[in-house]
Order: C-alpha cells, then sequence, then structure tokens
C-alpha cells in the first residue's frame, strides 16, 4: 500500500474526507444509472444494454465497452466466456458471485467504469478497494484505473486519521477475508498501535477529538473493535514494544466491556440458535492467549473475572489451567478485594466463591512446595475472605466447606480468623 496520497486533483478534502474520483477519457455511453422497481439498474442511453450484471438479487444494464475497458476480469469474460455467463438475445448475463461489498459497492463501480464522479469515504473505500481488487481493475488495463485511486485514499486516511482508520476497520467486517489478504487490517492496525504509542493524539493525527491525554486515552475507541481486529492490534502494540502493563489496562478495558454486554447465567441452557454464544467462547479463548506473560501486567481480579467466564463457557480445558496457575501464582499478592467476583441475577450467592476454590486447589496441587512463610500469608487471605463471603446468606453450604477445605490444615499460624468466620456463616 502507498504511503502518500497521489490523486493528483481527484482528491476533494476537508473536515469530512472524502474523495471524488473522476477516470479520464472514458466515453459516457450513458448519463446515469438509475434503479427500478424490480431490483434492476438501468442506464439512461441512446444506445441499449448489451451487458446485464447480476450482483445479490440486482441486475445492472450496462454496456460492454464501458466495462470491460476498465475490468480485466470483466474482459476476460466477456470475450473469453465462462460457466457465469448466459446469453439472451444479442446481451451477455453475468452472474457476480461474492464481490466485495455486494450491489451497493457494485454500484460505485459501474458509475466509476462508466467515467462518473464517485464519492468515496471512509466507510466504503476497503470494499471498494477488495471490489476492485476482485475485478482486476489495474493499472496495466487503464492508467489511474480504480485500484490505484482506492489504494491512495486508502494510505491517506490511514496515515492522517484516527477516527477514520477505525470506521475503515468497521467496514472490514463484512469483507474480512480480502480486507486480511489484501493487509488493510494489518495496515490499520499498524497505524492505530503507532498512533497510540505515541505521546499525545494531537502528535500522531490531524484529528483534533481529545482535549486530554493520558496514557489510556485510546482505550475506549480500540475497545469497541471486533475481537479479531483487537488482536490483531493488540499484537502491533506487543511487537512495537509497549509496555506490557499498559497492553494488560487495555485488554482488561476492552473485556469488561465486553462482558457488560451479555449475561454468562444460564449457559448451559442455551439453544443452538444462538451461535453468539460460540463467539463468546473463541473470543475468551483468544483474550487468555492474547494476554502479556509478565507478572503484574494485569490484575489478579480481572483473570478471575476471566476465568468465571471461561468456566461458564466451557472454552479449551488447557487454557483453563493455564489461567488457574497464572492466578495461584498472584495469590501471595493479593487482597481479599482482588478475590471477589461478583454473581449476576439476583438468584444465589453474591460473589462467585467456586471460582475461587478452584484456584485455591490449583494453588495447592501445584504449588504447595512455596515457603512457609508464602503458604501462611495464603492462609491469612483465604480467611479475611471467608470472613467477607460468611455474611451472605445466599452461599450454599457447599461451597463454603469447599473454601474452609481448600487449603492444607498447616496453611494456618492460627485458626481463630477461621473460627471466627464459621461462627458468622452460621448465624445467617
Amino acid at each position: 500500500m502507498k504511503n502518500t496520497c497521489e490523486l493528483q486533483g481527484a482528491v476533494s478534502s476537508g473536515k469530512s474526507n472524502r474523495c471524488v474520483v473522476l477516470p479520464a477519457d472514458v466515453p459516457l455511453l450513458a448519463d446515469s444509472l438509475e434503479p427500478t422497481r424490480n431490483h434492476g439498474w438501468i442506464p439512461e442511453a441512446s444506445s441499449p444494454a448489451d451487458l446485464i450484471i447480476q450482483v445479490d438479487h440486482s441486475s445492472f444494464h450496462l454496456h460492454k465497452l464501458a466495462m470491460v475497458s476498465r475490468s480485466e476480469y470483466l474482459n476476460r469474460l466477456v470475450f473469453q466466456g465462462g460457466c457465469n455467463i448466459e446469453i439472451s438475445g444479442d446481451r451477455l448475463i453475468i452472474q457476480l458471485e461474492n464481490i466485495p461489498g455486494g450491489k451497493k459497492t457494485f454500484e460505485l463501480v459501474a458509475k466509476f467504469c462508466y467515467g462518473w464522479k464517485i464519492d468515496i469515504t471512509a466507510e466504503n473505500v476497503a470494499p471498494l478497494y477488495c471490489a476492485a481488487h476482485f475485478l482486476e481493475m489495474n493499472e496495466e488495463l487503464e492508467e489511474g484505473n480504480l485500484i490505484s485511486k482506492t489504494e491512495a485514499f486508502l494510505s491517506f486516511l490511514i496515515l492522517s486519521s484516527w477516527k477514520d482508520t477505525f470506521r475503515i476497520l468497521k467496514s472490514c467486517e463484512s469483507i474480512s477475508s480480502w480486507a486480511k489478504d489484501l493487509q488493510i487490517v494489518k495496515h490499520c492496525s499498524e497505524a492505530i498501535a503507532w498512533k497510540a504509542c505515541s505521546k499525545s493524539p494531537s502528535t500522531t493525527t490531524y484529528d483534533e477529538d481529545y482535549s486530554k491525554f493520558d496514557n489510556s486515552w485510546w482505550f475506549e475507541d480500540v475497545s469497541k473493535l471486533r475481537i479479531d481486529h483487537f488482536v490483531e492490534v493488540i499484537q502491533c502494540l506487543k511487537r512495537g514494544g509497549t509496555k506490557s502493563d499498559l497492553v494488560g489496562s487495555c485488554i482488561q478495558h476492552w473485556t469488561m466491556k465486553w462482558f457488560s454486554q451479555f449475561t454468562l447465567t444460564g449457559l448451559d441452557k442455551v439453544t443452538p440458535k444462538h451461535v453468539s454464544i460460540q463467539l463468546h467462547r473463541v473470543s475468551t479463548e483468544c483474550l487468555i492467549r492474547l494476554l502479556p506473560t509478565e507478572v503484574n501486567s494485569v490484575s489478579c481480579n480481572f483473570l478471575l473475572h476471566l476465568l468465571k467466564a471461561g468456566v461458564m463457557l466451557k472454552i479449551d480445558l488447557e487454557l483453563l489451567c493455564v489461567l488457574e496457575r497464572r492466578i495461584a501464582l498472584m495469590l501471595d499478592q493479593c487482597s481479599v478485594s482482588d478475590l471477589l467476583v461478583k454473581n449476576q441475577g439476583d438468584k444465589g450467592s453474591l460473589n462467585d466463591v467456586d471460582v475461587v476454590v478452584r484456584v485455591l486447589q490449583c494453588y495447592v496441587c501445584h504449588i504447595s512446595k512455596n515457603s512457609k512463610e508464602k503458604m501462611h500469608a495464603i492462609g491469612r487471605l483465604v480467611d479475611g475472605y471467608l470472613i467477607q463471603v460468611a455474611r451472605d446468606k445466599n452461599l450454599r453450604v457447599e461451597s463454603f466447606k469447599s473454601l474452609v477445605e481448600a487449603l492444607p490444615q498447616d496453611a494456618r499460624l492460627c485458626d481463630d480468623l477461621l473460627y471466627r468466620a464459621i461462627d458468622m456463616y452460621l448465624k445467617n
């Protein structure tokens, strides 16, 4: 992708960042392209259309000369034939399947081929760029063809505008494979990572959207990205040497915002038609793999929330074990508040005690050979947590009992806090 925008007078850009493109030296075979009631598109022209291109149940009645002069792909179909071509009288009918952007994008392509001005924006430039590649609208066929026009404007937006880069990524959601293969997602992600790592938003973009600045000024925008695009940005940040705690905070911000959009309760009763559950499962697994490995790059409380989600979503067992072990390694640095993981809904206990029990059992199985001092610190932590959750009238006896028995007897120097927690629980 080019690093400069060289549209040579074809760009009319301002705050709206729009590009108006007009191909040169193309014979105008029609004055306009108008939709009809039956999902057709008919040009107003003196000569009859001799080419019908069908896209997404819509028919574009066009002229061969206008289309093949710009598209190598259509040129090949028209003159060499193919399985997607039919002949109806003196007209060729071409079925275009899987063209990026569908009929809305192809309408712009058709107008470009006829030599009419087309309005390119951050929302349509990526689909248009992909469609131009699909149709092979390259410079070898005609100078100033659609690939080069859209490529230049795409590069201009990615380099110059923070907000437009996110708009481009959003438009890539419906053309994922093309956007990935043509490296649009990669270039957008690299630009976001580079700007995010710079000293301030005002030095990295021509947008003046941020009046206050801190290291996390970019979190909210990044948190709106789809999981695959978010993963790409985080990987770029890691490659760029961004501090692990900042990367971890960004992942935490994205995840907690994502968690807030769905409930974990009752997932085992979800019917197969709820395909979003599979998306949440895959997303959770991606997030666990994405976490920085550095110590203290993410909080224990966040990891516990992630573990709770993983258990409910029934993610890969190996990943659950990795997460449990990571939390277990942090326990001696935790406070009681770090262990509080709220349950959702009005029924059941206030806090999820079972997820803490899982981590304690992992600690005992794998890390119990640590020094007595560390073990006693964990004992004090658990007793303090027991006192906290013992106030909950809805806490199940089984969960309370499992928590009490999670650590071996020699983990406590004194049982006073344990007895106090049991007494509080029994009085509820």
